[in-house]
């Protein structure tokens, strides 16, 4: 009974994220016709990164939302959508991408293919996790600002360019649905595919590589990591600097040095492994 109560906990993250990925997709009319779902919960974002031209989309994705207000022609700012990344960052922060992303359990699911040799990290890794926050400044919030036409409108540029999720969730579908679409792609598409594709690939063999190099909702998110309500914590005096929280981590994090490390998307799997219970969840101030 004990050993069933256990394998019911370490699926639970898997369930949550199939359910609030359905959940926040649930649109199935939109999938069967092949259009983007408008009504007035598109007004509202969703905490993952979750594509507003997916079919089924019932919700606004954070960074979509961001770069389209930075890019207004009319240069109006939307606190909502500032107030909203600041509300699930001081929250939540990674929690977000390890519970609550669709594309987050996409890369889950992939690394479960079997492979010859699994690897946590990329080469270059210590350099490399910085990169999502390089694209978050120039892709998310100075190309839109910056790179305007002559109306003065700026463009998603990291939706359009790079967010592997967008070509996943809403390209796809479209393009299959849609003859005239079909009938229009062209090196935009083909780019997009190829970084899909490429992502897919490393993804069977690298534990969430874009959540780790690319990401720039997660580069957000773990800015709170280390102020956020719910954290980690760790006892010192407990803590025997055994390393087995950093052997069973995917996100190679050393996990009694840092728990509140701004690449920890809170999986809990440390928490589990740890033999002294030196780790646990806190809040805060606690």
């Amino acid at each position: 009974m004990a050993k069933q109560i256990r394998k019911a906990k370490d699926r639970m993250r898997l369930w949550v994220q199939i359910a609030f990925t359905a959940i926040t997709n649930g649109y199935l009319i939109g999938f069967i016709q092949g259009k983007i779902y408008t009504g007035p919960a598109k007004n509202l974002c969703v905490p993952g990164l979750n594509c507003y031209s997916c079919p089924g989309a019932l919700g606004s994705c954070p960074i979509g939302s961001l770069q389209a207000v930075l890019g207004s022609r009319d240069y109006k700012f939307s606190f909502y959508v500032l107030g909203f990344l600041l509300l699930f960052g001081s929250l939540l922060g990674r929690f977000v991408c390890g519970w609550l992303c669709p594309f987050g359990l996409v890369q889950d699911l992939l690394y479960k293919i079997p492979f010859v040799k699994k690897r946590k990290n990329l080469p270059g890794h210590g350099v490399l996790k910085w990169l999502k926050y390089m694209i978050l400044v120039v892709f998310v919030i100075l190309l839109p600002l910056f790179a305007v036409d002559i109306f003065g409108q700026g463009k998603p540029w990291f939706c359009e360019y790079i967010c592997p999720s967008g070509t996943l969730s809403g390209g796809i579908p479209l393009v299959l649905a849609s003859e005239p679409l079909r009938q229009t792609i062209g090196f935009l598409y083909a780019w997009k595919m190829s970084i899909l594709v490429l992502l897919v690939i490393l993804s069977v063999i690298v534990y969430r590589p874009f959540c780790k190099y690319l990401c720039p909702l997660g580069a957000v998110y773990g800015l709170f990591n280390p102020i956020a309500f719910k954290r980690f914590e760790v006892d010192q005096e407990k803590c025997v600097k055994c390393g087995k929280c950093q052997k069973v981590c995917k996100m190679d994090i050393k996990v009694w040095e840092k728990p509140n490390s701004l690449e920890c998307i809170r999986c809990g799997d440390c928490i589990k492994s740890c033999p002294t219970g030196a780790l646990r969840k806190g809040k805060k101030n606690d």
